[in-house]
């Protein structure tokens, strides 16, 4: 697969990893939706690239938006043939510690843009997706989805479900729309705004989301990024060692 002339839609596509996904897309040649909360940001992104950036202020935690903006997406870019589900949220929590109101609106919050806007641009795009001739819908996940840390259960819950998902999802596509490619790409720590504060051995927006290209370009259908490589063949000899060590990450 090439991006030369497609038109591809990413979710957060104005910020971080997504932001990279977007400039980089299109010097590969391709036409970008970037979809985001802030509209300063996107307009941002569009005055940087012109006429190759649509973007969409869509809140992503709203599930009637995001179903209402599949349909105007396919009517004002039929030619779309490649979903990025970059869009996510993390929020650390304590919960015998936190206000209960506090950590309920941000687990809703998590649960609302990292798994239902997933399965709902997925599910609702992927009629369309399937009439072109090659096209692909990618989901980003994370190492922790593998093995989870003690300060996120949430974010670390819905990524663990995109990939459940995304593997049923690519079953499914295989036996009714083998030209739809489903692919999981799991990240390690990336240097985003998300991070900032924690963690080390950070790799780049630009390492991200040149590795999921690449990943796309191939068809692979899961991307280990970084280091999820070196987790996931830990979590397949010893699970032990591998919650161990992602357990304070």
């Amino acid at each position: 697969m090439e991006f030369a002339g497609r038109t591809v839609l990413v979710t957060g596509g104005a910020r971080g990893v997504g932001r990279e996904l977007t400039r980089q897309l299109v010097d590969l040649g391709a036409h970008v939706v970037a979809v985001g909360r802030d509209s300063a940001a996107l307009d941002a992104v569009a005055a940087e690239h012109g006429s190759r950036v649509s973007g969409y202020v869509v809140d992503l935690a709203d599930p009637e938006a995001t179903s209402a903006f599949v349909a105007e997406v396919v009517r004002s870019h039929p030619e779309l043939s490649v979903v990025i589900n970059n869009a996510g949220v993390q929020t650390p929590v304590a919960y015998l510690h936190d206000p209960t109101p506090t950590t309920l609106a941000a687990a809703r919050q998590e649960i609302a843009v990292n798994l239902d806007a997933v399965i709902t641009l997925s599910t609702g795009l992927l009629p369309h997706l399937s009439t072109h001739d090659s096209a692909a819908i990618v989901n980003i996940t994370t190492g922790l989805a593998l093995a989870p840390k003690a300060s996120a259960p949430v974010y670390c819950a819905t990524k663990a479900a995109v990939r459940t998902f995304t593997r049923a999802l690519r079953y499914q596509c295989e036996a009714d729309a083998p030209r739809v490619k489903v692919i999981d790409a799991v990240f390690p720590l990336v240097d985003t705004d998300m991070t900032r504060g924690r963690g080390s051995n950070k790799i780049t927006p630009a390492e991200a989301a040149a590795a999921v290209l690449t990943s796309t370009r191939r068809g692979t259908p899961t991307a280990y990024i970084g280091k999820t490589g070196l987790l996931n063949a830990i979590m397949r000899v010893s699970p032990a060692l591998g919650h161990r060590i992602m357990r304070a990450s």
